[in-house]
C-alpha cells in the first residue's frame, strides 16, 4: 500500500471511529454527516492541543482511543468484513477472540494515526445512500494536509437510534478490506486457529509470552 494513503487511513481512520459516548447520543436522531463532522473537528483540536498527542506518546494516546473508540464503531459487523467468508466456520468461542484480537490490533492502529491528526483539515462534503441497503449510508469528504488532498469515505450503519461507523476509505482503498487480504495468507496457512494466533501474537509478545 502506497505509504502515504497507508497513513492517512491511520489519521482518518482514528477520527472517524473515536467518537465518545456523548457525541453518539447527542447525534443518537441525527444525521450521520453531523456526527462526522463533529468528530473531526473535536479530534482534530484536541490533537492539536494536547501535549501527549503532539508528543506522539502511543501508550497514553492509546488509552484514550480504548476508552473512547468502542461506542462508537461496530467492532462485530467490521470483524466480519475483515475476515472475510471464513467468517462463517468460526465457532462463537473463535469469534470472539478475532473480535477482541481485531479491536487490540485496531486500537494500535488508530493510536498511531492520532499523532499526526493535528496536520489535516477534514471537510465533510456529502452523504450517499447505499443501493439496497436502506440502513446504510456513506459520508464522503476531503481531507487536506501537508500539500496534498485526498477524497475519504466513511460508510455507516443505523443500529436502533444510533449510527455507527463500520469502514473507512482512502482514495478508494476500504481498511476491512485491505486487512481481508492481509490475513488471507493466514486462513491459508491454517485457518480460523492461525488467523487467531497471528492477530493474538503482539498481545503474547506484550506479556514476554
Amino acid at each position: 500500500m502506497n505509504r502515504t494513503v497507508s497513513s492517512l487511513l491511520a489519521v482518518v481512520t482514528s477520527i472517524a471511529l473515536s467518537a465518545s459516548p456523548a457525541a453518539a447520543e447527542t447525534h443518537a436522531a441525527g444525521s450521520p454527516a453531523a456526527l462526522v463532522r463533529e468528530v473531526t473537528t473535536h479530534l482534530v483540536a484536541a490533537a492539536r492541543a494536547n501535549p501527549d498527542f503532539v508528543a506522539g506518546d502511543v501508550e497514553a494516546i492509546a488509552t484514550v482511543v480504548d476508552d473512547v473508540v468502542l461506542p462508537a464503531v461496530d467492532f462485530p459487523a467490521a470483524t466480519r468484513s475483515a475476515v472475510g467468508p471464513r467468517w462463517r466456520e468460526a465457532s462463537p468461542a473463535q469469534r470472539q477472540r478475532l473480535q477482541e484480537a481485531f479491536e487490540r490490533l485496531l486500537v494500535r492502529f488508530y493510536a498511531n494515526g492520532i499523532r499526526q491528526i493535528r496536520e489535516y483539515d477534514i471537510q465533510v462534503t456529502e452523504t450517499l445512500a447505499i443501493p439496497n441497503r436502506p440502513d446504510q449510508v456513506i459520508v464522503r469528504s476531503r481531507v487536506t494536509g501537508n500539500g496534498e488532498v485526498h477524497t475519504m469515505d466513511y460508510r455507516l450503519t443505523r443500529r436502533g437510534d444510533t449510527w455507527k461507523v463500520i469502514d473507512v476509505s482512502v482514495e478508494g482503498i476500504w481498511i476491512t478490506l485491505s486487512y481481508r487480504s492481509q490475513f488471507a495468507g493466514a486462513l491459508a496457512r491454517g485457518g480460523i486457529e492461525e488467523l487467531i494466533r497471528v492477530l493474538e501474537a503482539p498481545a503474547r509478545a506484550g506479556q514476554g509470552a
